[in-house]
């Protein structure tokens, strides 16, 4: 043996090598990268061990596990390479089998568990054994009653739970060190469930990433006093709002990333208005429904935070279509958000987002925000573009940086000549007109050929079949031009 192989660094850089490249696994069978892991833990004691736990490392399911039980290793590996089976009838394990099925346990780092059609086997386990000490990672896919427990760790540090489960709180208790806590539930949590939540929540002192559905106003005072905290998502049905006569203003210092996924605006709202975020850079909001008045409240409600010198990607969004006309239309939600000027990217999808945008007011939010991306603006109540191509290329002058651009587009009136301009926007790859109407294709073709180089072909709306083949036909015409200047340069060259 090579006496480099001896290094165990070295080794264990090789054999992860070996798992990384190994790894494709179909259901129910065993990968490539397993096999060969379990083929070098048996070729010399200097390879067993760095082989051994890498082989154990990464867990999908307990089956391997049983399979380790002399009794139950040839139910579970009949079929060569397999180890699809089912213990339905089944004896539990007795004392010396639980010893013989955790005796690769302590190598398990990540566990993901996606049925629990085995866990009668562990009922002869002590409530207290922890299965696996050393796991970092725990992902279920179901509700495991009565046998979460066995698979908490004092070193998690990782949790995902398809729901608010009654022991939530042991995890917070057995697993000290827990970082990120994701709770995704499917279904409307009930009141009971969500105040549990609030309360697990609440013994959790090392938070890093937390995905769950809405919290109580005390676990958000918990939370702010965490300088762990990084990342929050709440997601879920607002069923209690939150006490707003007797809130603490909360101040949470290091939280960059902050979503929300909820029915409505006001529970946001009424946390944005409450907390500050010095560190802030990136807010998304979806809400099932956004009425004119709630989103001007939280669009202002923003612009009034202490983030406006941090806060980088802004996304909000609302499919519903029923909002009403403003019977007030003397402010835009786009006005409230010209302070931010370290924004990156702004994403506008939700009723009314686009009222009164004009070429005037589009320069003066491109002027702005110098460091813009992408800008994507989707109003589906606008029914007549306001923006035109003079309008554009004005606004884009101001901001060189943007590669993605999703706007409705006055391209029935061309107000421009390309041939008398010489700006081209080299940094545009992505435009998104929308459903923009358009008469001349062939003017609206040499403009996007003459001025935004890097757009390969423009993207437009499904809506009426006369705007899809007319922006069909300038695409096409688009390729053409392309095409006959690649051919151009290619004559040159050879002249």
């Amino acid at each position: 043996m090579h006496r480099v192989l001896l290094v165990s660094e070295i080794l264990q850089d090789i054999f992860a090598h070996v798992n990384t490249i190994l790894d494709p696994l179909s259901y129910g069978e065993i990968s490539l990268a397993r096999k060969s892991l379990a083929t070098l833990a048996s070729t010399c004691r200097t390879f067993h061990e760095p082989a051994m736990d890498l082989l154990w490392a990464d867990m999908h399911g307990i089956v391997p596990l049983l399979g380790c039980v002399t009794r139950l290793h040839p139910m579970i590996y009949h079929h060569a390479g397999r180890y699809t089976w089912y213990s339905e009838g089944i004896n539990p394990l007795c004392e010396h089998e639980v010893r013989q099925f955790l005796r690769h346990a302590h190598r398990v780092r990540s566990l993901q568990i996606p049925f629990d059609n085995h866990f009668h086997l562990l009922s002869a386990l002590p409530f207290k054994t922890f299965m696996f000490p050393k796991l970092l990672s725990l992902s279920m896919v179901l509700h495991p009653t009565g046998y979460l427990h066995l698979f908490l760790s004092p070193t998690l540090r990782r949790c995902f739970l398809p729901l608010i489960h009654p022991d939530l709180k042991l995890i917070a208790t057995c697993s000290a060190t827990l970082e990120d806590l994701i709770i995704k539930v499917p279904c409307q949590s009930t009141a009971d469930e969500l105040s549990l939540l609030s309360d697990s929540v609440r013994l959790c002192k090392r938070l890093v990433t937390l995905y769950c559905p809405p919290l109580d106003w005390a676990a958000w005072k918990h939370l702010s006093n965490l300088p762990t905290l990084l990342s929050m998502t709440i997601c879920g049905e607002v069923l209690c709002p939150l006490d707003t006569d007797n809130f603490a203003p909360t101040r949470f210092l290091n939280i960059t990333t902050l979503s929300f996924h909820v029915t409505t605006a006001s529970y946001v709202i009424a946390v944005m208005r409450n907390s500050a975020f010095p560190s802030l850079k990136e807010f998304k909001m979806i809400a099932r429904v956004l009425p004119w008045e709630d989103a001007e409240q939280l669009c202002h409600t923003l612009s009034q935070c202490t983030t406006c010198q941090t806060l980088q990607h802004i996304d909000i969004l609302s499919r519903d279509q029923r909002v009403p006309e403003p019977s007030d239309s003397s402010s835009t939600p786009i006005t409230q958000f010209l302070g931010f000027t370290q924004l990156r990217t702004l994403q506008l999808a939700f009723p009314h987002c686009c009222i009164r945008l004009d070429n005037h007011l589009l320069l003066n939010a491109m002027s702005s925000w110098p460091h813009l991306r992408s800008l994507k603006l989707e109003d589906p109540h606008l029914r007549s573009a306001t923006i035109t191509f003079c309008g554009l290329f004005t606004a884009l002058r101001q901001s060189p940086h943007l590669h993605t651009l999703h706007i409705l587009m006055d391209a029935l009136n061309i107000d421009i000549d390309p041939r008398a301009e010489s700006f081209q926007h080299t940094s545009l790859q992505t435009l998104d007109v929308r459903s923009s109407h358009i008469a001349d294709r062939e003017a609206v073709a040499h403009i996007l050929f003459s001025m935004l180089p890097s757009v390969e072909s423009v993207i437009y709306g499904s809506s009426g079949h006369h705007i899809r083949y007319a922006w069909k036909e300038v695409n096409r015409r688009l390729q053409s031009l392309k095409s006959s200047a690649v051919l151009g340069r290619g004559a040159s060259a050879g002249c």
